[in-house]
């Protein structure tokens, strides 16, 4: 007669190999899925957050209206002491010799000069940059006031006369024109306004005879 408890079969917890000094198997996140994980969030955040993502350019349009109207300032205070005229040179082939005449002496903050949204190199703070660049066009020749007339821009892609529905902005997030990638730019008026438009051109304004458009180097 076999003793109490003794079956001939080894206990259970024996056969699945649970006891004593046994260690016991926990789940987790092996190295490689911890690597997968991570990778995927990568791309999620370059996707949203990247310098061609919808979203960032979105915040940087904001960021760049709010130059814009920083520059007005600076301008109004310019003309102000000419006579009502703007910063002007006959012989500016770029945007960046006119504009350099607000420096320092109409504003001493030069990060205004360049877009958030773009890749354009920071200036110095309070000196002229003439010989650097910036990220804006400039019409050379307006005067302040006239809602109609635009006074500045993210840049162009070119020098053109343009009209509504005519393309200002890059399209495929190329440059020239692509402050904001491919999602358009901002304009600001003569009167203080400013107002955003996808590459092609979504409203009207008027440019005078006389008035030069000058683009920031490329």
């Amino acid at each position: 007669m076999k003793a109490f408890g003794q079956s001939g079969r080894a206990p259970a917890n024996r056969r699945r190999g649970v006891g004593p000094g046994t260690p016991s198997r926990q789940s987790g996140f092996s190295l490689v899925e911890l690597l997968v994980v991570l990778a995927l969030l990568i791309i999620l955040t370059t996707m949203m957050w990247g310098f061609g993502s919808e979203s960032r350019q979105h915040a940087a349009q904001r960021a760049c209206r709010q130059n814009l109207e920083k520059i007005y300032v600076a301008l109004q205070i310019y003309a102000n002491d000419f006579s009502g005229r703007l910063p002007a040179n006959t012989n500016a082939q770029t945007s960046e010799a006119p504009l350099s005449l607000l420096v320092p002496h109409y504003t001493a903050d030069t990060s205004i000069f360049i877009c958030p949204g773009g890749k354009d190199s920071a200036l110095p703070s309070g000196v002229p940059f003439a010989d650097r660049k910036i990220s804006y066009a400039y019409y050379q020749g307006e005067r302040l006031g006239d809602a109609q007339q635009p006074l500045m821009s993210d840049q162009q892609i070119n020098t053109q006369p343009k009209q509504t529905g005519d393309q200002v902005f890059s399209t495929n997030g190329k440059p020239p024109g692509n402050n904001h990638y491919k999602y358009g730019g901002n304009v600001l008026f003569a009167d203080g306004h400013v107002e955003l438009t996808p590459p092609q051109l979504s409203f009207s304004f008027v440019t005078l005879p006389g008035v030069v458009l000058l683009n920031p180097k490329p």
